[in-house]
């Protein structure tokens, strides 16, 4: 018996798909890297059906690639074509909120923003928060240890978790569905799997943390002549702004693009720097006299230039839609969006001599800069046209190679996958890639589990 026929008969044909019933979307995720379908789509609705495709999988050696929202931009989730894809699309809900012990038990496949409405149906925040928030799954997030817009408060993903179900190459549950802040026993083994992308076990189940949701948030847009003035910024925003949520810089060639594709302005003038700061708040007019005090003060020690505060919902969406960019990837030829991560007060050296490092490679190139900053995250969005693999290799050589030299990290939020994989060494020593080596041997001593990620 096949591989493929052990399976069905074990899943159901409902559950294995195969030839003309896989569709494209399980090809690539949004790196678009992907070039082949996977020879066969597991969709299990139990962790019983991971489990159980899992073993079967393991005992023919066969290749496993698990798939969540396919948002990624690694190409951490994307098949070969020999590679049984296992996705947790069906495996989706939301088991319990826990007001009391301020969680939330979901499964994997769960998309973030139907567990974020659920949670502030019940009154409750999820910090967890991706521009791909419509789109990516749970399971995806805790595996890829998803960074995002609120981890200046919050944290990354892995700073949200507090428990796992997840299951073993040889099939094996490991539930660790703790649900409390204080659990001091031994070795903590969900944190193997938060960020391992797939290659130790594939992520079932999580409890994570829920925290009261703020009644309100307090938004500005402001304006700054240099970067050195964004890093005082925050640090005075950290010291006065007691519930600082967010901080987003964009280079003055960033904001330039996306307003003239969106149609819309801010400012007279375009200045070098504009940051999204904003707050969480009850919603009180004392509040917002604090929010407009901290820019007042700002604006009158020549810290910032100009301010705009959304005065609705709507004017809120509109300083967000400028960061997050929705139109450069339609816009700009085989976009890459570079994801970094260096020390604050080194993110402006970097960004000038990375922009003039690939302007002088590539002169006709588009290159622009925005990120969280008050995370130490930094993005570079390039585009050099229509770039062969030999070009694009040389445009993540240049960035990479900086990001060694300014003691940073290749990767902030998107993870290895395989793009990032042959310069992982720029930021992790020798050593540590033996020790990583070790643990996927001793979980996965076959080496089915998402083969050629990561390590």
């Amino acid at each position: 018996m096949s591989i493929i026929d052990e399976l069905t008969e074990a899943l159901g044909a409902e559950t294995v798909l195969t030839g003309a019933a896989i569709g494209e979307r399980y090809r690539s995720d949004e790196s678009l890297t992907g070039r082949v379908l996977p020879m066969a789509v597991i969709r299990p609705r139990t962790v019983e059906e991971v489990s159980t495709a899992l073993r079967i999988c393991n005992a023919h050696g066969q290749p496993v690639v698990p798939q969540g929202g396919l948002a990624g931009l690694a190409g951490g989730a994307n098949a070969s074509g020999g590679d049984v894809a296992i996705s947790l699309e069906n495996l989706a809900g939301i088991e319990e909120i826990d007001t009391a012990a301020g969680t939330m038990t979901v499964k994997a496949g769960t998309v973030l923003e139907v567990a974020q409405n659920a949670a502030a149906e019940a009154g409750m925040l999820l910090a967890i928060d991706l521009g791909a928030r419509g789109s990516c799954q749970i399971g995806g997030n805790i595996s890829t240890n998803a960074g995002g817009i609120r981890v200046i408060r919050h944290g990354v993903t892995r700073d949200n978790v507090l428990g796992l179900e997840v299951v073993l190459a040889d099939g094996t549950v490991l539930s660790m569905l703790n649900k409390m802040t204080k659990n001091n026993t031994g070795y903590d083994l969900r944190q193997f799997f938060i960020g391992a992308e797939g290659t130790l076990g594939i992520i079932t189940r999580a409890v994570v943390k829920l925290k009261p949701r703020p009644p309100a948030r307090s938004t500005a847009l402001v304006a700054l002549e240099n970067y050195d003035a964004v890093v005082a910024l925050l640090g005075r925003a950290r010291r006065e702004l007691e519930a600082l949520s967010a901080f987003e810089a964009m280079w003055e060639n960033f904001v330039r693009f996306n307003c003239e594709a969106a149609g819309i302005s801010f400012f007279e003038t375009a200045y070098p720097f504009l940051v999204i700061v904003e707050e969480d708040s009850d919603g009180s007019d004392a509040a917002r006299d604090r929010f407009e005090a901290f820019l007042g003060r700002a604006l009158e020690d020549g810290l910032i230039v100009d301010a705009l505060i959304a005065q609705s919902e709507k004017e809120t969406q509109r300083f967000w839609s400028v960061r997050e960019a929705y139109m450069m990837g339609q816009l700009l030829p085989s976009l890459i969006n570079l994801d970094v991560s260096l020390p604050i007060g080194s993110i402006g050296d970097y960004a000038r001599a990375c922009e003039a490092a690939l302007l002088e490679r590539f002169p006709d190139a588009h290159v622009s800069f925005f990120g969280h900053i008050g995370d130490s995250n930094l993005h570079v969005a390039i585009s050099v046209g229509e770039a062969s693999a030999e070009e694009l290799h040389a445009v993540d050589e240049i960035a990479y190679d900086l990001v060694k030299a300014f003691g940073g990290s290749i990767s902030a939020e998107h993870g290895i996958g395989t793009l990032k994989r042959p310069y992982l060494g720029c930021s992790r020593s020798a050593e540590e890639l033996d020790a990583m080596r070790r643990i996927k041997l001793a979980l996965d001593p076959k080496g089915i589990l998402n083969p050629g990620k990561v390590i």
